[in-house]
């Protein structure tokens, strides 16, 4: 019975002495969880890149002098001179919010080339075939970013380098050309993605604007230099391409 009363008398005292312990104890200390960090792609920078694709030059020829006579206005037809092309790009962006603003430079090679038979009576049995060595855009931007995901448009100068023949329809053989040189304008639009620090790809597309020009042949077969006949080349050319950039300075920035 002693035994029973002292283990129960001490049990009473661990009871009564434990709110005095617990009180005695440091309350846990509050750690204030860190602030909330979203990682943003920053599309500010001087960026280089290369692209590759297709493009169509739609040319209408109309003839307007022979051998330096006057004949009025006589619709020789129109063709599509299609084929691939590969070049660069240079360009600066700077971002504010979510728009970001840039300029560029693009030059490219290309390859685009297409004929059709002259409907002309001064041009009978004649071939005309129209090819774009060359062109190059010289645009400003202004796109909407969502993040690392930008949609925008561009427009400015346009320049291209064109080659022009006249061929015998059958053996092909040229017996006139002229080249020129021609500025115009250019609209486009294009979707780029972020994938990968500095590295972003795009798709876009372009149409320029190159208006008609008054171009002066001269003969290179049977006999080379005589001025054979002058026509109006009217040209616009439609482009489509991917585009791979890469961006110096940091991809990203923090914000909270």
């Amino acid at each position: 019975m002693k035994k029973v009363l002292l283990v129960t008398a001490s049990l009473i005292a661990l009871g009564a002495a434990a709110p005095a312990v617990a009180a005695d104890l440091a309350a846990r200390p509050y750690t204030k969880a860190p602030a909330m960090i979203a990682a943003v792609y920053d599309w500010s920078g001087f960026y280089v890149g290369i692209n590759g694709g297709w493009g169509s030059s739609h040319n209408t020829w109309t003839n307007t002098s022979i051998l330096g006579a006057p004949v009025g206005a006589n619709a020789e037809g129109s063709h599509d001179s299609t084929g691939g092309t590969v070049g660069g790009q240079v360009g600066y962006r700077w971002q504010s919010g979510t728009f970001v603003f840039g300029v560029e430079a693009q030059g490219n090679w290309a390859d685009f080339s297409g004929s059709n038979a002259s409907l002309s009576p001064f041009n009978v049995g004649a071939t005309n075939r129209t090819k774009i060595d060359a062109f190059g855009l010289f645009t400003g931007q202004i796109g909407y970013a969502w993040n690392n995901a930008l949609l925008y448009v561009k427009g400015g100068a346009a320049v291209t380098d064109n080659k022009y023949e006249g061929l015998i329809t059958g053996p092909g053989t040229v017996f006139d050309r002229t080249t020129d040189t021609r500025w115009g304008g250019t609209v486009g639009v294009g979707l780029e993605y972020g994938f990968a620090p500095n590295w972003s790809a795009a798709i876009e597309y372009d149409h320029l604007f190159m208006d008609s020009h008054s171009n002066t042949f001269t003969s290179v077969f049977p006999i080379a230099g005589v001025t054979t006949r002058t026509d109006n080349i009217k040209q616009d050319v439609d482009l489509v391409t991917v585009r791979v950039n890469y961006k110096f300075g940091g991809p990203i920035i923090a914000k909270y």
